[in-house]
């Protein structure tokens, strides 16, 4: 071979080698069988600027079980307990307060607003919004002082200073603005009833411990109050003691003016009293289960006195607000409602006493504390001196079909706190079912919607 042959040889050689290692240079790298495209070319592991090898792609496991997690939410008991002390007497009133509006965020801005020389008209200042709520006015059975809070927002605050020690029973009127106390003398045998007026609050301003309540008294011996159902009267039992025998007298007390007017008076001495309508007033024996008991109405002008029940044992009584029914029981408890038109009466399921109820504004449902359990006893006398107590349920009654219904039960809803309730009362909307413990004298209050 010729030395010129040999060099095109070596020429063609070289160019042959470079061509082939272009080639696997520049074509894609080789996957290796089963590294699911993360092997990499064998030159390019020589290769300082090659690309380097991309991640695969891992997508989340999916749940396929179902499972949902649950929204968590707040739970609040419908029956709450209310005052943190022993009461002796409440009202559910409407109140005004401020209304709570969420405040926008500002937004920030790099605009410049032209000046002017203009004057511009003052604007005075809009009203904050206001809202009527429902809330509670009690009195401390220990000092007398009163205390108040909202319905929907329990917060417990001082109301006045004013001491009166060891209250036995208090009644408001007026809406709420006005009180009467009833306790014992230090004699510790004379009944003192003191009637006062609530100072007014200034709408958004903080409740105040530095208000005093003043106010007259009742004649001595004050026997029994009953409100008016506007709130603007009470009518009050005293004993006279104008004979050796005594004399009761019924009396209508107007907050307004404070004018009183005598309506009733009787040699017999023990009586029960009861306003359920404006027109009707009601007074009852008071009851005794070795007793035969006796009911009668008059007017508010002390007019028409007349008889509506008698010749029952152990008689406690509750008028509807329309008149026309008569919540009634006997010395075992048995519960029934008279009908003053037609003189007849249905017997009921539950056995209570009437006390122990409430009546809806329209008279078409009654609320009852139930016990449980009530053992044999001469009633009512037993759970009036205090030697029975029972634990009770919360039943609804509907008048017209006589069903009734459990809507509430100590025992479960409660933490198991027993209760024994009385001076049940509704709001004005009958929202909420309010009632005093009678085994500690505690408000609790029932949310009923």
């Amino acid at each position: 071979m010729s030395k010129r042959n040999f060099i095109l040889l070596i020429i063609t050689m070289v160019a042959v080698i470079i061509a082939v290692l272009g080639f696997l240079y520049f074509r894609p790298g080789a996957t290796a069988p089963g590294n699911n495209g993360t092997g990499t070319n064998f030159f390019a592991q020589f290769n300082p600027f090659g690309t380097r090898p991309t991640p695969p792609t891992v997508t989340p496991p999916v749940d396929v079980s179902g499972y949902t997690p649950p929204e968590s939410s707040p739970t609040a008991s419908k029956l709450m307990k209310i005052s943190t002390m022993p009461i002796a007497g409440f009202t559910v009133f409407s109140k005004e307060r401020l209304k709570e509006v969420p405040v926008a965020p500002a937004v920030p801005t790099t605009e410049t607003l032209p000046t002017t020389t203009k004057k511009t008209k003052k604007v005075a200042p809009t009203s904050p919004p206001t809202e009527f709520a429902e809330a509670l006015r009690y009195v401390a059975k220990a000092t007398g002082n009163i205390y108040q809070t909202f319905v929907d927002k329990i917060e417990e605050r001082k109301f006045s200073t004013t001491v009166i020690p060891k209250v036995y029973d208090a009644y408001f009127g007026n809406h709420g603005e006005s009180v009467a106390m009833r306790y014992l003398k230090t004699d510790g045998n004379t009944i003192e009833t003191f009637v006062g007026n609530l100072p007014k609050e200034l709408l958004g301003a903080d409740t105040t411990a530095n208000n005093e309540i003043k106010g007259s008294f009742l004649p001595d011996n004050v026997e029994d109050i009953s409100v008016s159902p506007d709130t603007s009267k009470i009518f009050y039992l005293f004993d006279s003691q104008n004979s050796s025998r005594g004399n009761m007298v019924g009396t209508i007390l107007n907050f307004s003016n404070n004018k009183k007017v005598q309506i009733f008076d009787s040699p017999f001495t023990e009586w029960l009293s009861g306003w359920p309508n404006n027109n009707m007033i009601t007074l009852s024996t008071k009851p005794s289960g070795e007793a035969l008991g006796y009911m009668y109405t008059t007017d508010s002008a002390g007019n028409n006195l007349s008889k509506i029940l008698g010749d029952i044992n152990g008689l406690t009584t509750l008028a509807s607000p329309s008149g026309k029914l008569i919540l009634y029981a006997d010395n075992n408890l048995s519960l029934g409602i008279y009908h003053t038109d037609t003189r007849n009466s249905d017997i009921l399921s539950l056995k209570t006493l009437p006390e122990k109820c409430v009546w809806g504004q329209v008279s078409d449902v009654v609320y009852c504390a139930v016990p449980k359990l009530a053992s044999a006893g001469e009633y009512p006398d037993t759970w009036y001196r205090g030697e029975v107590s029972f634990n009770d349920q919360l039943w609804k009654i509907d008048v017209k079909t006589g069903n009734a219904t459990m809507i509430a039960d100590s025992a479960t809803i409660a933490g198991g706190e027993e209760i024994d309730g009385t001076k049940l009362t509704l709001d004005e909307n009958e929202n909420y079912l309010f009632f005093i413990n009678k085994k500690d004298s505690f408000l609790w209050g029932l949310k009923l919607r």
